[in-house]
């Protein structure tokens, strides 16, 4: 009977590594959606602030 843990032990590690790796993945692709998304909400930002400032000198 002590033989027939080792399979199952070896595809539940198996199992877990892909699962953890499968987060790490996922929570990348989060952080880097979320660079970008401040990255386009800073360059808004700034391109209104320009906006504002030069917009009373070209009139």
């Amino acid at each position: 009977m002590g033989g027939r843990g080792a399979i199952p032990d070896k595809w539940s590690m198996r199992v877990l590594w892909v699962c953890a790796l499968g987060s790490a993945v996922g929570l990348y692709m989060v952080a880097v959606d979320r660079q970008i998304k401040n990255r386009e909400r800073m360059m808004a930002e700034n391109l209104k602030a320009m906006e504002g400032e030069g917009g009373g000198e070209d009139v």
